[in-house]
């Protein structure tokens, strides 16, 4: 039997209505991809990530991250739109850290606010004085840096833009693995860095091992710090010590900071540790803080004179209140710990210190710490952190003692400094001409800071840089000491 003859109308009809039908299609994937972009976008250059659906990315400030950071973001815009209206003498600085932050992180919100409030100031007085002008954008990698692919895609793809003119990215959030991914990232990239609060000892290094290209920090290293907490204590008298040290595999600031204490403390043969190091790991949920607990304890059978707690801020909280509730009461510890203290909150403080033991600790900056020697750091910059100062006329009761903004202040001004000097060159302001000219910033080119003065080394650390040692008070408030020099 002859098969079914198909004519030519019927073909012609059936390929008519498959293409319609794939372009349909197309049209379809294509609404779609619009559709859930769209959803997923916060604003230009911001949006939503991860499970919490967290707005990351980078803005001008004409987004907001986060509520309590609307008075500072508000101003930072309007400081932005009146660059660019001034005409094409500019360059973008950005700051990048975790702006959305979550009870995990290291940093709190009062943290992050303060950074960026001195990001702002540095801003403020460096265009009131200098060209070209700095237009400073607000980079959010999200709660614990989870996003940070996204928003150092966002800033390399702003280096190479007319409009943006990125040159540089301060900030770069704590001492984390994901922190140094995204500055070897950066590195590759070519944009210049300048890290304003990591001092994990190896976060300048590269895949290799080498040193990251155009990377500098304000803050001292661990190694400084540790080596500062060991010269007071022995100026204080104190003999013996035990370290207790945070393992968390990602927490490179905790492993860093033991180490380097444990052989500064040694240093001399003036000391001594009574026992090898007490470990807990904070990265296994509900376990670490029964570490804690019964790590206390086992303090009580060493009895050292002093305690050095290598960890964040938000542990130190819960060690102290473990140790506050030793079998020991009669015995009267001191700890000493780094500057990860200065990102807990009053409250956190006030919590910590509750417990009656003294708390010691290596911070970044204090407002107070150059009042008595005003060849340490510009006096009319310092006083703008301090009470009724620049700072706090513009954003209201909110101390600045934490040293933060002024870590950030000083981050935005080397950057600054940075554009300064490499406007004078012939090929006008890159980001590879601003990371060279950091390493020129020393003798008469030294950056005067909030902090106090800065030059570099060749590896980007800060040299010599002093740290100030500083006290808890019951009140929430750090309480200066006295500043000390690593170098001596």
């Amino acid at each position: 039997m002859a098969g079914r003859r198909i004519s030519l109308l019927t073909v012609k009809r059936s390929v008519t209505a498959a293409v319609v039908l794939a372009v349909l299609a197309g049209a379809t994937l294509v609404f779609l991809d619009w559709w859930v972009e769209r959803q997923a976008r916060c604003a230009d250059g911001v949006v939503k990530r991860g499970a919490d659906e967290e707005c990351v990315g980078v803005t001008d400030g004409s987004y907001v991250f986060a509520d309590h950071l609307a008075p500072v973001t508000k101003r930072i815009r309007e400081a932005n739109e009146a660059v660019v209206e001034e005409g094409d003498d500019y360059v973008s600085v950005a700051y990048m850290t975790s702006f959305t932050v979550q009870e995990d992180d290291s940093n709190s919100e009062e943290s992050v606010r303060h950074e960026l409030q001195g990001a702002y100031l540095a801003q403020q007085r460096y265009n009131e004085r200098s060209t070209p002008k700095i237009r400073l954008l607000i980079a959010n990698t999200g709660s614990d840096s989870e996003h940070w692919r996204h928003t150092v895609g966002e800033l390399v793809a702003r280096k190479g833009d007319d409009g943006e003119r990125l040159v540089a990215v301060a900030g770069l959030g704590p001492s984390t693995d994901r922190n140094r991914e995204a500055l070897r990232e950066l590195s590759a990239h070519g944009l210049a860095m300048v890290a304003s609060t990591m001092t994990a000892t190896d976060v300048n290094e590269d895949e290799d091992g080498g040193k990251l290209r155009g990377y500098v920090r304000v803050a001292p290293t661990n190694v400084d710090e540790a080596k500062v907490a060991a010269e007071y204590l022995h100026q204080e008298g104190f003999g013996t010590a035990m370290v207790v040290q945070d393992v968390a595999e990602r927490n490179l600031y905790a492993r860093t900071l033991g180490d380097a204490f444990t052989d500064a403390f040694r240093e001399g043969g003036r000391r001594r540790l009574v026992a090898e190091r007490k470990t807990f790991d904070s990265s296994v949920p509900g376990n670490w803080k029964s570490e804690l607990h019964f790590l206390s304890n086992q303090l009580c059978f060493h009895r050292p004179e002093v305690v050095y707690f290598a960890g964040r801020g938000q542990h130190l909280t819960h060690f102290l209140e473990a140790l506050s509730d030793r079998v020991c009461p009669e015995w009267d510890f001191t700890v000493m710990t780094g500057d990860d203290t200065t990102n807990l909150t009053a409250q956190q403080v006030r919590k910590a210190t509750a417990s009656g033991i003294r708390v010691y600790y290596t911070g970044l900056a204090h407002p107070e710490m150059w009042k008595d020697e005003p060849e340490g750091a510009p006096e009319g910059l310092q006083a703008a952190f301090r009470e009724d100062g620049q700072l706090e006329q513009w954003f209201g009761d909110d101390s600045h003692a934490d040293g933060q903004a002024m870590m950030s202040h000083d981050a935005v001004l080397t950057a600054a400094r940075g554009v300064q000097m490499a406007d004078i060159g012939e090929t006008g302001v890159t980001s590879e001409a601003v990371g060279r000219m950091f390493h020129l910033m020393q003798d008469s080119e030294r950056v005067r800071g909030a902090s106090g003065s800065l030059s570099f080394e060749s590896d980007g650390n800060a040299h010599d840089k002093t740290v100030p040692i500083l006290r808890l008070d019951p009140n929430g408030i750090p309480v200066f000491v006295r500043v000390l020099s690593p170098e001596g």
